[in-house]
């Protein structure tokens, strides 16, 4: 999969993932595409470890739902670490 369908993958599986889990979280698309492509490589590493099995094709469904498994996880870890704290404006 080229750079395109990486950034494409990750937009998506970013706005499904903070769809799936709504909330405050920062930044607006290019967050949420860094979140979906970090997701992707963590989702694809959690794959090969647990599950036994590699990221496919852009059209394949278990890339999907490897790459929003990942940013949910991402999200998870954000909200832990970073939830409790309040902004001052």
């Amino acid at each position: 999969m080229g750079i395109i369908g990486w950034i494409v993958l990750g937009l998506i599986a970013g706005i499904i993932a903070k769809a799936l889990m709504p909330g405050k979280d920062p930044g607006g698309c290019i967050i949420t595409m860094l979140l979906g492509v970090a997701g992707a490589f963590l989702g694809g590493w959690i794959g090969k470890t647990l599950f036994h099995t590699q990221l496919g094709t852009f059209f394949d469904l278990r890339t999907w739902g490897l790459a929003i498994l990942g940013a949910l996880v991402i999200l998870v870890g954000y909200r832990l670490l970073f939830g409790g704290r309040s902004r001052r404006d």
